[in-house]
């Protein structure tokens, strides 16, 4: 059975290069070394909020590429942050609105494995 799915993992991956898909823009690492808040307290988060689930959001962001490779962890909701919350909802298909609500922490919590979508200029 393992030797099946090995087989079936390689002709899935020679086809999806053959395609051009390539490999992903964005490496995800596991969330769980976020400890700034619990993971079960996922208030609403908007621009100008501050906190410790700011900076918790902050640290699940950062596992994310884009640019900025990281944001800074001072429990501030500022532009920058803004701007990468808004690149991960589109990543994940919810309406680009920079608020971090529960399906935003969601997707912090578990993010898909990669994002095709460019990170804006």
């Amino acid at each position: 059975m393992r030797h099946r799915t090995l087989v079936t993992l390689g002709a899935s991956l020679c086809t999806a290069a053959a395609l051009g898909l390539g490999t992903p823009r964005v490496a995800v690492a596991a969330p769980e070394s976020c400890s700034y808040a619990a993971s079960q307290l996922r208030p609403t988060l908007t621009y100008g909020d501050t906190g410790s689930t700011v900076r918790q959001a902050q640290c699940l962001s950062n596992k994310w590429g884009g640019q900025p490779p990281k944001l800074a962890l001072d429990g501030v909701f500022g532009s920058v942050m803004l701007k990468k919350i808004e690149w991960i909802q589109g990543c994940h298909g919810l309406p680009p609105s920079g608020v971090i609500e529960g399906r935003t922490w969601h997707v912090l919590y578990h993010p898909a494995p990669d994002c095709y979508d460019p990170y804006p200029a």
